[in-house]
């Protein structure tokens, strides 16, 4: 990426340079998603700094900055290990604990299964029911990655925008609680 970085430090800045610039650039980046790229975890490094330009009007130095950054962007097929956050009658809630929205619809849990008292799903089992318990350990997979448009109008009592979606499935061999498969 080539983006110019801006800072306010001024006189702080002398001899500090790659410091400042990467807490700007983690400023700008750390804990967000950029579009069909993923989430921003860290900043990895800082390749090279050029410029400190001050714009007429504007007193703060301006730097052409090459770097690069770690991004959280599953792939699809890739099993990964949650917990479950909530559970209704559209499916699962699962967390990674840095990173809460994925969700595992109904038809993407193990089959069969029911919805069962306080929309705790149970998965029918031969050996007996099997329910999927809230903030239980589950393995899932990934089914499919999402980067909706920004919404223009939101209801008041909709759940908040999401700009990364990971869709899951629990439905498969050595997927869903960790309870499930061990021994």
């Amino acid at each position: 990426m080539l983006p110019s970085v801006s800072t306010h430090y001024g006189p702080l800045l002398k001899g500090r340079e790659g410091v400042r610039v990467k807490e700007e650039l983690e400023r700008l980046f750390l804990d967000k998603v950029i579009s069909s790229l993923g989430l921003c975890v860290s900043v990895y490094d800082i390749q090279s700094i050029e410029g400190g330009f001050i714009f007429p009007g504007d007193g703060s130095s301006t730097y052409k900055v090459v770097f690069r950054l770690v991004m959280f962007r599953p792939f699809v097929g890739e099993i990964l290990g949650g917990r479950i956050e909530k559970s209704s009658a559209d499916g699962l809630r699962l967390s990674l604990g840095f990173f809460n929205d994925i969700y595992v619809p109904v038809h993407l849990l193990q089959q069969p299964c029911k919805l069962g008292p306080d929309n705790i799903w149970i998965w029918q089992h031969e050996c007996g029911e099997l329910t999927l318990d809230l903030n239980e350990e589950v393995h899932f997979r990934v089914a499919d990655i999402k980067y909706p448009s920004i919404p223009i109008e939101q209801k008041e009592d909709a759940e908040p925008f999401a700009p990364m979606e990971i869709i899951g499935d629990i439905y498969g061999d050595g997927l869903g609680l960790l309870s499930w498969w061990a021994e």
